[in-house]
């Protein structure tokens, strides 16, 4: 029996799926399973993984259900004492599963381990690193703040803990993952591996659909909420006011345009409302309305041109 089942889901990843699966086989610990959970792939997926020889992966085909079901299809079939997930485009360095292992057995009461991440682009280059908190023990109060781990690509989770916070909800069609930490935070604790093992894939090509993330992220706090414990009740303004911040980031990114503009318009405004503290700092205020502006009221080319030279200098 391997010590880790390593689930990855994969829709259509022919471009990066024998990336991540190689990033998974140079692991520095080898006793584990992968469980590749193909969700209806409709191009050379399925032939790229049968081609990759290793006798610890095994692939399984289902019917299209979207990146939920297909974890849980994944925790269903694992046998491994934990259960980790790599998403089909994200990369793992070589040490990150023994040092979230050794992590583990360093701190006997965690059932959750996580690292840090950088973000990579198309070409697997990193480009930005990750936030670089450090939280250990019992960490709700800080999850209900942000989603620190950053990335559905991260945890070890010991794999008998999922009989007790259930699966992944099906039904959100995003923030998925911070909505899983968030249930595993109320009665497990975790630990930080403090190093950058986790490489998430991030491309100015990716379309941004804020208004989806918003609702999917506002059903996730408010039932977050709804579970705390009095005593954390306080912290929901500045839960919301973290994730429009996000928000009005995420509208900026990639080429600009209307649509963009006024997403992270709206955005910023609600951070203000949920955050008057703000207020306090107009420098910073009034830089990411320039960018709005330049994004709604600016040609395209004028626009894209500006931002780029503002990202260089920052």
């Amino acid at each position: 029996m391997p010590l880790v089942s390593v689930v990855i889901p994969v829709f259509n990843g022919e471009k990066t799926i024998e990336e991540t699966i190689r990033s998974v086989l140079a692991q520095s610990l080898t006793d584990f399973e992968v469980l590749v959970i193909d969700d209806g792939s409709q191009d050379q997926t399925a032939a790229i993984v049968t081609s990759i020889q290793d006798s610890r992966i095994q692939l399984h085909h289902y019917p299209n259900k979207g990146l939920s079901a297909s974890r849980n299809r994944g925790i269903h079939r694992a046998v491994g004492k934990y259960i980790s997930f790599l998403d089909a485009d994200d990369l793992w360095t070589p040490e990150k599963l023994e040092a979230q292992l050794q992590a583990m057995g360093d701190h006997p009461d965690a059932a959750v381990a996580y690292s840090w991440t950088d973000y990579i682009d198309g070409n697997s280059r990193i480009f930005q690193a990750g936030s670089r908190v450090t939280a250990n023990g019992q960490v709700l109060e800080r999850l209900l703040l942000r989603n620190f781990v950053e990335s559905g690509s991260n945890i070890l989770v010991l794999r008998s803990v999922f009989e007790q916070v259930g699966d992944f909800d099906e039904t959100l069609k995003a923030a998925e993952d911070w909505d899983m930490l968030l249930r595993l935070a109320v009665d497990h604790a975790f630990v930080c591996v403090p190093a950058p093992h986790v490489q998430y894939r991030r491309t100015n090509s990716m379309s941004s659909n804020v208004i989806r993330q918003e609702r999917e992220c506002l059903k996730v706090i408010d039932r977050a909420f709804e579970k705390a414990p009095d005593n954390l009740q306080a912290l929901k303004g500045k839960s919301l006011a973290n994730l429009y911040q996000y928000l009005t980031f995420k509208a900026l990114e990639g080429p600009p345009g209307r649509r963009k503009g006024v997403d992270a318009a709206r955005c910023l405004w609600l951070t203000m409302r949920h955050n008057p503290a703000l207020l306090k700092q107009p420098k910073v205020v009034l830089s990411v309305a320039l960018k709005i502006v330049m994004t709604v009221m600016m040609p395209a080319s004028f626009s894209e041109k500006m931002l780029n030279r503002s990202r260089s200098s920052q």
